[in-house]
């Protein structure tokens, strides 16, 4: 369970950080189809405190999509305080420490993942931030460097006592990055010696990973990442599951309905740009339909919205045309 202000959910679907991912567009349709929390993008705090627009941006939201974190990262503890204040004018529900981020670039220079490596100063990193802002501050972390530093353990107690309300766990050590199996017995083994909310992250990919880590482990919240990266209806799917205990099927027309909204918004908000950074979604989309490959090719020489459509349109009926014939 998570209490934290007004939010207030027993076991929360949350929407994970991700890079070039979690931007508005994106996470107004997962909010739509039942992420109780969602995050922002990453925003790097020098950038912030250096006047960049283009991170600014990062970290803006509407109404709509709350209750919402705003994640920052960085390695000098100036910045993210003042990031950290930059963030807090704009009311989000929490300010969350990025100190899992397992990208060379950032956790080699001491940002992200590289904090883990130095508890006292984890800590006071933590420390500062939460007395810094009246927002709530929680870390998204993990469970080590490698698998010979595993200090989990030792960085939760810290990161409670510095004063974050919440802690996410992703469930791999830094070296890892996203491959290999989570360990989600750290979470369990987390929840005994701090007394904050602990959620789950890495690994949920499907709706039998959601049933397993509700099965196993006694987390207070579950947090989708790459999971939802072009299927987005896991939130739905697992909503269901949990408050209905009921498993049910996209079919094809939402699927293609999900796809239409999602692809509106991005065009909305950024333009053409927008389409292009769109691409990466439609492997996820259009994930083991008949001759996907194809139309994949396609879509990715297309910069106008209303060809993009037309496209999706014909090929939804060509699928629906394929399916009535294959089911007869």
């Amino acid at each position: 369970m998570i209490q934290i202000n007004n939010i207030n959910y027993k076991l929360p679907l949350i929407l994970a950080p991700m890079e070039d991912v979690t931007d508005i567009s994106f996470r107004k349709i997962c909010k739509k189809l039942g992420a109780d929390i969602v995050f922002t993008e990453f925003v790097n705090a020098e950038g912030l405190t250096r006047g960049s627009k283009k991170t600014y941006k990062k970290m803006l939201f509407e109404d709509d999509e709350r209750p919402i974190v705003v994640q920052i990262y960085g390695e000098n503890i100036d910045s993210m305080k003042k990031a950290a204040k930059m963030a807090e004018e704009l009311r989000p529900e929490i300010i969350d420490i990025n100190a899992g981020c397992w990208v060379k670039k950032i956790a080699n220079r001491g940002a992200g993942a590289g904090l883990i490596k130095d508890p006292d100063y984890l800590e006071q990193m933590v420390y500062e931030v939460a007395n810094a802002v009246s927002v709530p501050v929680s870390v998204k972390t993990r469970i080590g460097w490698d698998e010979n530093s595993i200090n989990i353990l030792e960085n939760a107690q810290r990161i409670e006592k510095a004063g974050a309300k919440l802690l996410t766990l992703h469930c791999r050590t830094r070296s890892q990055g996203h491959s290999g199996n989570p360990d989600w017995e750290w979470i369990n083994r987390v929840k005994e010696v701090v007394k904050i909310p602990v959620v789950l992250n890495g690994g949920l990919m499907e709706l039998s990973d959601i049933q397993k880590a509700i099965e196993t482990t006694k987390a207070d919240g579950l947090m989708i990442a790459r999971g939802a990266i072009g299927q987005p209806w896991i939130f739905k799917v697992a909503k269901e599951f949990i408050e209905n205990n009921k498993v049910i099927d996209i079919s094809i027309e939402e699927r293609f309905e999900i796809l239409f909204q999602h692809l509106n918004l991005s065009y909305q908000y950024k333009g053409e740009f927008g389409l292009i950074e769109f691409r990466k979604f439609y492997t996820g989309y259009l994930k083991g339909l008949y001759n996907a490959s194809q139309i994949r090719s396609k879509l990715m020489l297309l910069k106008d919205i209303n060809e993009i459509k037309t496209l999706l349109t014909n090929y939804l009926n060509d699928l629906l045309i394929y399916q009535a014939n294959f089911t007869n």
